[in-house]
């Protein structure tokens, strides 16, 4: 018998409850607070559209130093028989170490059972195997006065469009960037807005994904590179990728074309220290009424 995405989200609300009862303690576990809550309302009534998939992670201590490894987990919709998204990371690994952490953590899930549960044997082999790694990056909290720096680089790009209203595109531009770890927003109607944060490596794939095959009225207005010594996560202007409507001037009519407020808009680029870049996106300076 097939079978159905409500009988795998009673499992995920399962294992879910399981996890939060391993790990009570505040920040061991991130979740957004309607996670939960939104996949039990579709469970009560199965007509609508499916809820988020759900996606939280897990703080894992390693080692005596008990060096933080975050377990970042996203759970598709027929999960567990289908499986889950997994990224292990932490400041004290090295790309090349990070890498091979998470190599060895998918080839082990991948060997687990097909339809079993399998977050908490993740976290298991996480808190198992990650020291090797963390010791050949030279970096512990043990490590005496000369520590290793590894400096990191936050890239941002600011992107114009003519226009942005089709569903399906938009479902693109979110997508790719939960799927690649970036913050920012994307700013529906005419002209559209998008601002991408985070590794470069992951924005530039970000670009490319949204481009192909033949988005035209497209163009990276503008890149900002940040280099630092720690987390690129503190230099982030968002802290999620967030969905960016304004009140429309003008009827909607059959298209949904409508232009934005420009000066809704200035002023939370004003509220994220990003003033400056409304000039480079549309060529004059904003100025923000009097209140």
């Amino acid at each position: 018998m097939a079978v159905t995405v409500e009988e795998c989200l009673e499992l995920q609300l399962l294992e879910m409850e399981m996890l939060l009862t391993m790990y009570p303690t505040k920040g061991e576990i991130k979740l957004d607070e309607d996670a939960v809550p939104s996949v039990q309302r579709y469970l009560r009534n199965t007509g609508g559209a499916l809820p988020p998939q759900l996606e939280f992670s897990i703080a894992v201590d390693v080692g005596e130093a008990k060096v933080k490894v975050e377990l970042q987990v996203l759970l598709p919709h027929m999960y567990p028989h289908v499986a889950p998204q997994l990224f292990a990371r932490s400041d004290a690994l090295h790309r090349q170490q990070q890498s091979q952490l998470n190599a060895g953590l998918v080839s082990h899930v991948s060997s687990l059972d097909s339809g079993e549960m399998c977050i908490y044997e993740a976290v298991q082999w996480v808190k198992d195997n990650s020291l090797p790694y963390l010791q050949n990056s030279k970096i512990s909290s043990e490590s005496a006065s000369k520590e290793v720096v590894v400096k990191e680089t936050l890239h941002r790009m600011w992107i114009y469009s003519h226009h942005i209203y089709r569903q399906e595109l938009r479902k693109k531009i979110f997508d790719s960037a939960k799927k690649l770890n970036l913050t920012g927003f994307c700013l529906t109607g005419k002209p559209g807005v998008i601002c991408a944060e985070g590794r470069r490596e992951n924005c530039e794939e970000f670009w490319r994904v949204i481009r192909y095959p033949n988005w035209k009225h497209i163009s990276c207005k503008h890149v900002e590179n940040i280099e630092t010594e720690g987390s690129i996560d503190q230099l982030r202007l968002f802290h999620a990728f967030e969905d960016l409507q304004f009140q429309a001037h003008g009827d909607y009519g059959l298209r949904n074309d409508y232009h934005m407020d420009l000066g809704q808009f200035l002023e939370f680029l004003k509220q994220h220290q990003s003033e400056h870049i409304f000039e480079i996106l549309f060529g004059v300076k904003g100025k923000l009424s009097d209140k």
